[in-house]
């Protein structure tokens, strides 16, 4: 039983990665961000399913394919991992969307805005004109992400599909 719980959460796991290397080209320029909603639309899908530590990991493999596909920037780190942590940990304690949703945008768009200026001075070589300068791009995209996952995960609720997908958790 343990061994097809594993290969179940690989494969959402790797579902969930595809979808968000995919997701990357439904993105905007903002501020010298690329703003890929489905990222964090990834992010909560993976907190309320797999669980935190599982959401970083999707998040790591994401943003490493995007930058090695090109789709994306290094800005892809924090903010994405960042968020999933925040979401992932908020789901795991208090299991309400909502707060997930919350902590998906306040994580990415705020904690992971403001990890970003390392990365865009210290990686990149930029000079971004403030530390909160990533914060308005960061809040723009997982705010729409979180918008997509929270009509989504609704929609997939009353369809019965979450229980099925939770169970790998």
């Amino acid at each position: 039983m343990k061994t097809n719980l594993s290969t179940k959460k690989i494969a959402l796991a790797g579902v969930f990665t595809a979808l968000a290397v995919v997701g990357s080209f439904i993105s905007f320029p903002v501020a010298g961000s690329k703003c890929a909603p489905v990222q964090h639309m990834v992010n909560i899908l993976a907190a309320v399913t797999l669980g935190p530590f599982w959401g970083i990991g999707i998040a790591f493999i994401a943003s490493l394919l995007r930058n090695l596909l090109a789709l994306g920037s290094l800005m892809a780190f924090p903010g994405s991992m960042v968020g999933a942590l925040c979401c992932g940990l908020v789901y795991h304690f208090s299991h309400k969307l909502s707060l997930t949703c919350a902590a998906e945008a306040l994580g990415t768009g705020i904690l992971g805005g403001i990890a970003a200026y390392p990365v865009a001075v210290y990686l990149m070589g930029l000079t971004p004109a403030g530390i909160f300068v990533y914060v308005v791009p960061f809040l723009i995209s997982t705010v729409a992400g979180s918008i997509l996952a929270f009509l989504l995960i609704t929609v997939l609720e009353k369809g019965g599909v979450m229980r099925e997908l939770s169970s790998a958790h």
